[in-house]
């Protein structure tokens, strides 16, 4: 008689949002400038997201082309864990609703944000 074989269970919660500065050439482009119309010029431009990746590997992919937002493959500079790293992970339908939330709330901090949709 064979073994049943095991297989790990899944994380329950495997979300994760995250940000990553990019370079201030970001906010040229007209559609970066009227999604953030009370930016402060002073503080840099940021994309927001959400994976079921590790935040690293997506940012890795990004640069890559793969699944890339063209503005990070483009402009993405690192990974800023300091925004983001105490909120993971969370459950898919809280990643969801927090990459908007956060996106929210960093714009009205002035920051000139992609992403976040």
């Amino acid at each position: 008689m064979m073994k049943a074989r095991r297989f790990p269970k899944p994380k329950e919660h495997h979300h994760n949002v995250y940000v990553i500065l990019l370079d201030s050439k970001a906010a040229k482009y007209l559609a970066v400038r009227k999604a953030n119309p009370n930016r402060d010029p002073a503080k840099p431009c940021i994309y927001v997201g959400m994976t079921g990746l590790d935040p690293k590997e997506r940012f890795a992919n990004h640069k890559k082309g793969c699944k890339a937002a063209w503005v990070v493959r483009k402009h993405g500079i690192r990974l800023l864990p300091e925004f983001f790293e105490y909120l993971n992970p969370m459950p898919f339908e809280a990643a969801a609703e927090m990459e908007k939330d956060l996106a929210a709330d960093l714009r009205r901090q002035g920051y000139t944000v992609t992403g976040g949709t």
